[in-house]
This record gives C-alpha cells, structure tokens and sequence, in this order.
C-alpha cells in the first residue's frame, strides 16, 4: 500500500462564478401579459423522452401556468413536443409535469397565491448543470391601459436610443 501524500489544500482566492445556463425557451407572451413581482427556479420530473426534446429546443409555455395540489406543484399546458427519433415509449406531449421545490417553497408561493391573488407563470426554461430548470414567476395580470402605457414606454425608449444613436 502506498502511503498517502499530506499535502494541504489552500483556499483558492479566485471568485466563485456562476454555472453556465442554456436558456431553451423564454415566455415572452408572460412578460406582455402580466406584471412579475417573484421569481422561483424550480426543477421539472420528466419521464423517457422530454429531456431530448427539451435540448432540441421543441417547447411551448406561451398558455401554460401552475397549479397547486396537495401540498405539490404542477405544471400545466406546457408542450414538449414528442421526440422524432423516438419509439413507441415517447411521451405525452400535454401532460401535467411535477415542479420540483422544497416544502418551505411551496409553503410560501401558496400562501402568496391565495392571499395576494397572484398566478404562478413559467417565464423561462434552461438546462442548468445538464438538468433542466423553469423559472416561475408570481404574476399579477395586467389590465389593457397597462399593457397599452407599457408598449408606449418602450417606443419612447426605442426613439431615445435611436436619437442617441444618431448623434
């Protein structure tokens, strides 16, 4: 048997960095439609095929929102399209999906769910560490004046930057 080398490991000085994420898809139909006051990163369960999907980029959360149920979280009318190469195991492509959260997490949106009147919207999908992610946001809906006083806001800052610009 060789005898094992003590060598210390010194702290290293360098600055921690952030894990690199592969954003898949964003729900900008969320961004227009409501006003986002939290935002939660939460994992998904998938079964056989998704995850393939998934890294091809086959996903629509443009009408899908998430629900409580008995003390977990789902999502719903998200698509993940079916995968082409798949066989006859491929799956569902509008099942309900199990978020992934702590039971202190879940705790907490509920509660902000129910006594605020907020709605729990997926805003984006990425593969963060190989595993896939959704971040929900607790979202107020926008009435039309807001959407209406939003899109005059940005063609003022798009006139600014276009002055700017030009000098």
């Amino acid at each position: 048997m060789a005898k094992k080398s003590a060598t210390k490991k010194e702290p290293s000085s360098a600055p921690v960095t952030q894990v690199p994420i592969k954003v898949i898809t964003v729900n900008r139909q969320a961004y227009h439609d409501y006003e986002v006051e939290r935002t939660v990163e939460a994992g998904i369960a998938l079964v056989g095929t998704e995850i393939k999907s998934i890294r091809e980029g086959r996903v629509i959360l443009r009408n899908a929102y998430a629900i409580a149920r008995k003390g977990e979280i789902w999502l719903e009318n998200a698509h993940i399209a079916p995968y082409e190469h798949g066989n006859r195991y491929n799956h569902e492509p509008m099942r309900t999906r199990k978020l992934l959260l702590h039971k202190r997490e879940i705790e907490q949106i509920v509660t902000r769910v129910t006594t605020k009147g907020l709605t729990l919207i997926p805003l984006k999908l990425y593969l963060k560490r190989g595993k896939a992610k959704i971040e929900l946001g607790l979202c107020r809906g926008k009435k039309l004046y807001d959407k209406r006083d939003a899109v005059a806001e940005r063609d003022v800052k798009r006139d600014m930057a276009r002055i700017v610009r030009g000098r």
